[in-house]
């Protein structure tokens, strides 16, 4: 007799089966990923990679790495823009950067850095501060296309109005096209903004803490992530925080329902700074 158990969709079912693979193959973690924002992604890259159904697809990425290649920019799709959020980055520049210079030195890791659009923005605020030359900033993401993009610091020209704006917000101090150079239809950052800058693949899923930071911003990562994922993060991040270290989160994200909620405490809970206790 057969168990009267969930019963679970063919989609459901092929959706799990490929996750599974794609990790067994390429060490590359989805499996804790929340399942409408994975199906939905996974939908949009059948129809863009011409495959009738799940069970093809998978097939082809288990014999084309380059098929897996372009199934990840589907996977990571970044939603991201320049001093997004800009009371985030007004937050950081009134409460957290005066605690930081009073650092000799300073770590500071950008977990989920997509296309670099935060790093940039992170690496204007702490020149503004004062703190850029003083700091190391570690940029970190799962797609290598991003973190490659993210390295070149050259963004769409039609973005810089809103980036602009969100820089001003922000209570960005000079002319923001100060900081880069504007040639046919595209915007090149000034690449003295990363020379501390270190861009490195690293999972939240799969991966360990490499560096101890004083600063943390993983913003709008955590919504992807199912609590088991959830926790482990919180997890790397507490142990790589150092003493009284700040942790920034993004606007729908909260510490407060995990096992690491007792090991912080907000800062500025509506901008969701939280400093290690």
């Amino acid at each position: 007799m057969q168990g009267a158990g969930v019963q679970h969709s063919d989609t459901d079912i092929e959706l799990k089966m490929l996750m599974e693979a794609i990790y067994m193959k390429y060490s590359y973690d989805f499996r804790d990923y929340t399942g409408a924002s994975q199906k939905r992604r996974v939908m949009h890259a059948l129809k863009e990679m011409d495959c009738p159904n799940i069970s093809v697809l998978q097939a082809r990425i288990m014999h084309e790495p380059e098929a897996f290649s372009q199934l990840l920019q589907y996977l990571t799709i970044p939603v991201t823009s320049m001093f997004r959020d800009p009371t985030y980055y007004a937050a950081l520049r009134e409460h957290v950067m005066p605690v930081l210079s009073t650092y000799p030195s300073l770590k500071i890791w950008i977990a989920g850095c997509s296309t670099g659009e935060e790093v940039y923005s992170m690496a204007i605020l702490l020149k503004e501060e004062g703190l850029l030359e003083r700091s190391m900033i570690y940029a970190t993401d799962i797609n290598p296309q991003s973190l490659d993009k993210a390295r070149k610091g050259v963004f769409p020209l039609d973005a810089m109005r809103e980036y602009t704006e969100n820089y001003q917000a922000a209570g960005g101090k000079r002319s923001f096209s100060d900081y880069y150079t504007a040639a046919y239809s595209a915007a090149k950052f000034d690449s003295s903004l990363c020379e501390n800058v270190t861009f490195a693949d690293h999972s939240l899923a799969t991966d360990a803490v490499f560096a101890e930071t004083h600063l943390i911003s993983c913003r709008n990562v955590m919504i992807y992530f199912k609590k088991r994922l959830q926790e482990r993060a919180f997890g790397l991040f507490h142990e790589s925080l150092c003493y009284r270290g700040f942790l920034g989160l993004g606007s729908k994200e909260s510490i407060d329902f995990s096992a690491y909620a007792p090991s912080f405490e907000p800062v500025i809970k509506r901008e969701r700074i939280f400093r290690k206790r």
